[in-house]
């Protein structure tokens, strides 16, 4: 009975191992997809940023009205830019430019790993600098979204943002996984299993699980700050949000979307998100009118 026990713990412990292996190689492997050109009737323009050592990303622009701010857009993770497309449209009807790309290792832009926000960073750098550069004299904001979110936080920003969106961003990358295997396998199999995905960290990505804590990185940000999640987001339960946001500096200000789980918070509830959003962005980034246009 002894040897029965133990070679069942064993084969038990093997299958666990194996599977986090897949696991690991699957959350962090690139997501290549075709997006092709702007669709028809868009005003925009496709675009390609060279950054890092042979690296680019793949976007679009859509510009605004002088005076009226540009925004960087950035999606969640395993998506692209057509994730943001709406809030795109959204933005330019409000007189708002907009740069929508591909994070790295996803859509046509290049990489090798999914990061969960620190490899992304330095992309997300050259993209808030090409849009600088675009649109000299404009005040910059950007919109993360959940992966998004966390590489907006872990860039430089330099110079800071004139408005900062966040929306369902993990802590720290421990919560993360914890919540996404309880979520699906259940507390005990999840518990177990977090171990064994966090130490495969500093394999695949080259940094330890220290590097992957938004909750530390949201403490350096000065730009005035908006940050919203869904209150049934099971990815990122609500408490973590609110430690999240506990942690940030004023000004800032969060908002909860009553009934939304881990999903496009603007597709969710489109009025009631550019209701919300809309005269926030624009107090922030509309120049007086006694500022001249650039």
């Amino acid at each position: 009975m002894k040897r029965v026990v133990l070679g069942f713990t064993a084969a038990l412990l093997l299958g666990l191992g194996a599977a986090s292996l897949v696991a690991g190689e699957w959350l962090t492997r690139p997501v290549r997809s075709v997006v092709d050109a702007p669709p028809a009737g868009l005003d925009a323009h496709a675009v390609r940023i060279d950054h890092g050592a042979a690296q680019h990303l793949a976007g679009w622009y859509l510009p605004g009205r002088p005076g009226h701010g540009a925004v960087l857009l950035l999606h969640g993770v395993r998506g692209n830019r057509l994730q943001m497309l709406g809030r795109a449209r959204w933005l330019q009807r409000e007189g708002i430019a907009s740069l929508l790309v591909d994070l790295p290792s996803h859509g046509e832009s290049s990489g090798e790993r999914i990061g969960f926000g620190r490899l992304e960073a330095p992309a997300v750098d050259a993209a808030l600098a090409w849009l600088r550069e675009r649109v000299p004299g404009e005040r910059v904001g950007a919109i993360g979204v959940s992966l998004g979110g966390a590489s907006l936080l872990f860039a430089a920003r330099t110079p800071e943002l004139d408005a900062l969106v966040v929306e369902s961003v993990y802590p720290t990358i421990e919560d993360a996984v914890r919540d996404r295997l309880t979520m699906r396998l259940g507390a005990p199999v999840g518990r177990a299993l977090t171990p064994l995905l966090l130490a495969q960290v500093p394999l695949r990505l080259g940094f330890g699980t220290d590097a992957l804590r938004p909750i530390d990185a949201i403490r350096s940000v000065r730009a005035p700050l908006l940050m919203a999640s869904g209150t049934e987001d099971l990815h990122t339960p609500w408490p973590e949000t609110e430690a999240l946001f506990a942690a940030a500096r004023a000004p800032k200000v969060l908002w909860p979307v009553p009934g939304a789980a881990h999903v496009d918070l603007h597709a969710f509830a489109p009025g009631a998100y550019e209701a919300r959003l809309g005269p926030w962005l624009l107090g922030h980034l509309r120049r007086t009118p006694a500022t001249p246009a650039p």
